[in-house]
């Protein structure tokens, strides 16, 4: 199974958020796109999804940025997974050519098990967990430039 690139750079802007987000320091969604080889806009979008979500924060001005919250720490990937992914199907029987069988197809219930069964493995996962070493190191590496603080500003 596949996840889109939104997922996949929503679950990117997560973990490096959560190695990143050390002594009150913030990202900016540019920064974060320049990391993950993603345009600024997609990013952006992303973002305002996770604020909503509640598992990222952003603040905006002098000292603004942005930092991951207790909860997007400690959310689990497959229900993450779930709730951006959508309700969706893992093959679109009713496309543009809909399947003659769709209607009583065995096939695409064993193929909602899978996509089920899928989140269900990442279900355990927290964020905070799959940003261990070695990831972790390897995010380090490619973590953005930091938001000034309001310290750090003259």
């Amino acid at each position: 199974m596949n996840i889109s690139r939104h997922s996949d750079l929503a679950l990117r802007t997560l973990m490096l958020l959560a190695v990143g987000d050390r002594d009150g320091e913030r990202m900016t969604a540019g920064a974060i796109a320049g990391s993950v080889n993603a345009s600024p806009s997609h990013v952006a979008k992303i973002v305002s999804r996770l604020v909503d979500l509640e598992v990222i924060a952003s603040r905006r001005g002098r000292g603004g940025g942005l930092r991951i919250t207790d909860a997007g720490r400690n959310h689990s990937v497959g229900a993450l997974l779930r709730t951006l992914e959508g309700p969706g199907e893992a093959v679109d029987c009713e496309g543009e050519q809909p399947c003659p069988l769709v209607r009583n197809c065995r096939l695409r219930r064993a193929f909602a098990e899978a996509r089920e069964a899928f989140f269900a493995t990442l279900d355990p996962l927290t964020v905070n967990d799959i940003v261990h070493s070695p990831t972790r190191q390897i995010l380090l590496t490619l973590e953005p430039r930091f938001a000034p603080t309001v310290a750090d500003r003259p």
